[in-house]
């Protein structure tokens, strides 16, 4: 039996994007956001999911430079990795898809660092799709250890 990574698939600029589905805890509609000041423009604030306070990043932000334009279709993706939980808003999550391991192909980029977090590129007859690492993802974010500590902060607070 052939391999195969299952992922959830979302929309991030005009390009689809995946992530693997382990680190996927949920996908939410974006709602109450508290902005955080002095954070790194990526970070939109964060938010209570199920309970827990993630930090969110707004993805386009972080791969295309600019804002994303937050619309109905706009979907925080909540991550856990072994450092954090955080969301990740995306312009639309589509589906849940099990990529074939004969499809994932290595980007030629995999050397660049600002993009070491794209591990694979699956290749359909009429798609292509990013496959992103979270773990990597966040380990290239400037000013992620400042977010953990903040984290790392309140959750403490909140228990005192």
């Amino acid at each position: 039996m052939a391999e195969s990574t299952k992922t959830v698939v979302f929309q991030a600029g005009n390009e689809e994007y995946a992530f693997p589905i382990l680190f996927v805890v949920s996908i939410e509609k974006m709602e109450g956001m508290t902005a955080i000041p002095h954070m790194p423009d990526y970070v939109t604030g964060i938010t209570k999911v199920r309970g827990d306070l993630v930090p969110v990043i707004d993805l386009e932000k972080v791969l295309y430079n600019r804002d994303i334009q937050a619309d109905d279709k706009t979907r925080l993706i909540v991550l856990e990795t072994s450092d954090i939980s955080l969301g990740v808003l995306v312009r639309d999550a589509k589906e849940i898809l099990e990529i074939p391991q004969e499809n994932l192909k290595q980007p030629g980029l995999i050397a660049y660092q600002n993009t070491k977090f794209i591990t694979g590129i699956a290749n359909f007859e009429k798609r292509m799709i990013m496959v992103i690492d979270p773990e990597t993802l966040i380990q290239s974010l400037e000013g992620i250890k400042e977010i953990k500590d903040y984290m790392k902060n309140q959750k403490q607070e909140l228990h005192n």
